[in-house]
């Protein structure tokens, strides 16, 4: 099973359309799925919504120039997940260290909003990720549409496992580990929804879990 839809995907006539509109709009950028970022021998998998319009729609790399990435990615580095100097750039040298980041939705959306069958669509290829992730110890969820995207991947229901910020979920079948975060979206940050010190506690408890687990 291919990880990433191809170039010219057509299953969501939505985010087809919205694509080709791009082409026109910014015939420099992406507009194209997304691919993951970060090695399939990692034992993390951070998982978002969708491609930003002017971030990985434009760079071909989750969370690249855009907001949410300048949230993320810090993070992740301080924390030793990570190396480089992030310059919100594919070819920025910036390099994940034991965690692969991709999105439950590979092409950008209109206003960053899905819709289930979109979900649904791409469902395979993050079934696919998850199932080439071999060494794969706990999964981060950025927000609520990626945890349930994540659990109707992994089949199960979302009924018993709620979202909330910091939540934490066994999922015995698969002898993984959900973590859940509110979304490093601009719009979380500038309500105060979430601030950087909240989601540097989420990657210090990723960090924790993972030593756990490695005992």
């Amino acid at each position: 099973m291919l990880l990433c839809p191809a170039p010219n995907c057509t299953k969501c006539p939505r985010l087809a359309d919205f694509r080709a509109q791009n082409k026109q709009k910014f015939p420099h950028y992406h507009n194209a799925p997304v691919e993951a970022f970060g090695a399939l021998d990692a034992e993390i998998l951070v998982v978002g919504l969708a491609p930003g319009l002017n971030g990985a729609n434009q760079t071909n790399r989750p969370f690249t120039n855009d907001y949410a990435g300048d949230i993320l990615y810090p993070a992740l580095q301080k924390f030793g997940f990570a190396n480089g100097n992030y310059a919100r750039r594919k070819d920025d040298g910036f390099q994940l260290i034991n965690v692969r980041v991709t999105n439950s939705v590979r092409c950008v959306p209109p206003q960053n909003k899905v819709v289930a069958e979109e979900i649904a669509s791409c469902r395979p290829f993050l079934q696919a990720e998850i199932a080439a992730m071999t060494g794969l110890k706990l999964i981060l969820c950025l927000g609520s549409v990626a945890h349930g995207a994540v659990l109707q991947a992994l089949n199960y229901k979302k009924s018993q496992y709620k979202f909330a910020h910091g939540a934490q979920h066994i999922l015995h079948n698969h002898n993984l580990i959900l973590l859940d975060s509110y979304h490093t979206s601009r719009y979380n940050i500038n309500t105060n929804v979430l601030t950087v010190a909240m989601f540097e506690q989420i990657v210090a408890q990723m960090q924790n879990i993972l030593q756990k687990n490695t005992r």
